[in-house]
């Protein structure tokens, strides 16, 4: 089975528990972190976790992924609603990607309620708060191992 995967974080996620707790709740980055290694560790998966605010140090991460790891799930954050290049880096990773996103950006602004990278992806988590991670990994495990 492959089992290397990644979930990249982009923009203002490692403030998780000291922002806007009514749309993402109280949990901190580093326990967001904490629960994924835990599941991931679970489910046999080899995790690596990042957080980058500046896009390109994103689109990097991503091209490094290409021969790198079987799988990434990734939190764009505000960049999901503007980066051509996170999308065009997503684009080329031809392995599952997911989605996630902690809030529901489909109830939130009208600016929120594009994805630019929704459409390229394997599939999409969101408004479940921190436990949409988790089902990400979960999904993911299955994805890897042709099970979905």
């Amino acid at each position: 089975m492959n089992n290397k995967i990644i979930i990249i974080n982009g923009p203002n996620l490692n403030l998780l528990g000291e922002r806007e707790q009514s749309q993402y709740g109280s949990i901190t980055f580093d326990g967001l972190k904490e629960i994924c290694f835990k599941k991931s560790n679970e489910l046999g998966l080899d995790l690596e976790f990042v957080h980058s605010n500046i896009e390109g140090e994103l689109v990097d991460l991503i091209q490094q992924s290409i021969n790198k790891f079987d799988g990434i799930i990734i939190n764009a954050a505000a960049f999901t609603h503007t980066s051509i290049a996170i999308r065009d880096a997503l684009d080329v990773f031809k392995k599952p990607i997911i989605e996630v996103h902690i809030s529901n950006i489909y109830k939130r602004e009208e600016f929120r309620q594009k994805s630019l990278i929704s459409d390229i992806v394997t599939g999409g988590i969101f408004g479940l708060g921190a436990n949409g991670y988790i089902l990400a990994i979960i999904s993911m495990q299955r994805l890897l191992r042709n099970e979905n």
